[in-house]
């Protein structure tokens, strides 16, 4: 008996223990999720405590929270405890991310959670913002991914397009790229788009404006299902409230949202199985050339002969056909040319290896004629050219096949010359006799002694303007701010006028002074990440402000008119910013 009431004391003294442990945990909604889609994080406790400290959130970005929920309730006679600090995410980029501790103070004692590893993927098709319904704008805001073709040929080009829709309904005051496509089973280059323009269009049958942000050109590289990733954006969306203002007109407030084009399956067919013997990959629409700069000549010189490909195709991607000559022509290695362009048709002009020929022999010597096979994904055949054979006559020189003996019976071959391949030594010269004369008296002994004394006035007056330059504070002030100006703003000043490649220039002239100042790389360049370096070089508040609002302002005043006063008030701000930091750094 005495043993059962022992154990049954222990049990309620280890469930009391149990009850009255301190609780403080870390959770989320997921832990796999997509760049685009938002992450909740809760920060629950089962006693009440002080001094919450949540974590940086350095790989994410904090788009709602933190919010704070306190729940009591009874159970069995007992009350239970609950308090929750609650944070919506959105995460930076791809990869493995962590939220980091959170620390809270109870009955005096600090309490830590555990870090949380987040895989972050891709964007998905239909994300998912979890509880904060207030950032949704799903209906109102589409980035489309528009390709040409979905069942290309191996070689094949085909275009994407990205285009951001949106309704009426909302506006759009900013973007940025947050995740880009890799295309890793494709030859990709991106088109420059020299101009945003909003046009008028449709997104499923009804009004929308649309911007063309991004195009590429594509040439899968195997075959098969690939997939073209999404882009996806950070777009800052001006959407209507429930709260109106005096006038009863809605209030609107700004959001970020992130979008993502939708992933692209293309089927890629392999190319037909009776493919000529030189067929080395060639996919497009191509003429074929084989030409000679001149077909007479004598022994020594030479000649440029020109193996070309023109058209529209992948260019860039497949061998020409090598030149071949007899023993008796000489001949180099061959330089390789490109002249392509690239835009929404693919890649687009000609290829050529250059051949220098130089002949040894007199006589006439054929060029083989050279065979060129390309696929004509139109026709869906395979078509070859073949150039005709070229004849190249010698017409002085030592005759092909003769050998002159030397009396040490070695066999010479005798070289031709011309005027210009040698530039011979001079027979003539124009020496001219040492002068026997002296130093001392002549005009040089003179001008040595005069010109040191006669210097000496020049020496003394610029000693005085150099002190009187040093003592003028002000003035050395503006002048050394007027030559970082010089130095970073000179080309942003060149484009005063030109709105556009003034502030692409002006935001690349502060990133440069950055660079060279600080020894940082392009990849830091980030706003955030530029205000969190000035603050720990420890300039002041003001200034980094200011330097903050100026790459903003470049950002903006791209898609935005901005008059010429606003580009000089611009121009002079970034000069004094520069300066200021310059005295702090």
């Amino acid at each position: 008996m005495k043993t059962k009431l022992l154990i049954l004391s222990f049990l309620m003294f280890t469930g009391g223990l149990l009850q009255a442990q301190v609780r403080f945990e870390a959770k989320v909604s997921r832990e796999k999720l997509g760049i685009n889609e938002r992450l909740r994080v809760d920060f629950e406790m089962n006693e009440d405590g002080d001094n919450f400290n949540a974590p940086t959130f350095s790989d994410f970005t904090v788009v709602g929270g933190p919010n704070q929920k306190i729940s009591t309730s009874i159970l069995n006679g007992k009350m239970a405890y609950s308090k929750t600090y609650s944070f919506y995410l959105q995460p930076k980029k791809r990869g493995t991310l962590t939220v980091g501790q959170a620390e809270i103070v109870i009955d005096d004692k600090i309490y830590k959670t555990s870090p949380i590893d987040i895989e972050v993927t891709a964007a998905v098709d239909k994300p998912t913002d979890g509880n904060n319904t207030e950032l949704s704008v799903e209906d109102n805001l589409h980035l489309v991914a528009e390709v040409s073709k979905s069942n290309p040929y191996l070689n094949e080009a085909i275009t994407v397009v990205y285009k951001l829709y949106v309704s009426p309904r909302i506006s759009v005051s900013n973007w940025k790229e947050m995740d880009s496509p890799k295309y890793s089973d494709f030859w990709s280059q991106t088109i420059n788009i020299k101009e945003l323009r909003a046009e008028n269009g449709e997104y499923r049958g009804e009004p929308y404006r649309y911007v063309v942000l991004k195009k590429a050109i594509l040439y899968p590289q195997k075959t098969g299902e690939l997939n073209i990733e999404p882009l996806t954006l950070s777009v800052a969306v001006d959407v209507p409230s429930e709260r109106r203002d005096i006038f009863g007109s809605r209030i609107y407030k700004t959001v970020n949202k992130t979008v993502a084009a939708d992933n692209k399956k293309i089927k890629v067919k392999a190319l037909p199985t009776n493919a000529p013997e030189n067929f080395t990959g060639a996919v497009g629409k191509f003429d074929f050339s084989v030409s000679s700069s001149k077909n007479e000549l004598n022994a020594g010189e030479s000649l440029q002969a020109k193996v070309e490909v023109k058209g529209n195709g992948n260019l860039k991607l497949f061998d020409l056909p090598e030149l071949t000559a007899p023993s008796s022509l000489e001949m180099y290695d061959p330089e390789r040319r490109e002249n392509v362009n690239t835009n929404l048709n693919g890649m687009q002009g000609s290829i050529s290896n250059s051949y220098t020929i130089i002949p040894t022999r007199k006589g006439k010597y054929p060029i083989p004629a050279l065979s060129f096979s390309y696929f004509d994904p139109k026709s869906e055949t395979y078509i070859t050219h073949t150039s005709d054979e070229m004849l190249i006559s010698v017409d002085s020189g030592p005759l092909a096949g003769s050998n002159t003996m030397s009396n040490s019976g070695v066999n010479k071959q005798p070289v031709a010359f011309n005027d210009s391949q040698f530039r011979f030594i001079k027979l003539s010269t124009n020496l001219k006799p040492l002068d026997d004369s002296g130093f001392f008296g002549s005009a040089g002994f003179w001008t040595a002694l005069i010109l040191p004394l006669a210097a000496i006035p020049l020496f003394i007056l610029f000693g005085r303007k150099r002190d009187k330059r040093a003592a003028d504070v002000s003035g050395n002030r503006i002048r050394k701010a007027d030559k970082l100006a010089r130095k970073y703003l000179s080309e942003a000043k060149r484009n005063l006028g030109d709105q556009k490649e003034f502030y692409l220039v002006l935001e690349r002239s502060m990133h440069n002074y950055l660079k060279a100042k600080l020894g940082i790389t392009t990849s830091e360049m980030s706003k955030d990440r530029i205000q969190q370096i000035l603050s720990e070089k420890q300039v002041d508040e003001q200034t980094t402000t200011e330097f903050i609002s100026l790459l903003s302002s470049c950002e903006f005043a791209r898609y935005t008119p901005a008059s010429s006063d606003a580009m000089q008030q611009d121009y002079e701000k970034a000069a004094r910013v520069i300066s200021t930091l310059d005295k702090q750094l």
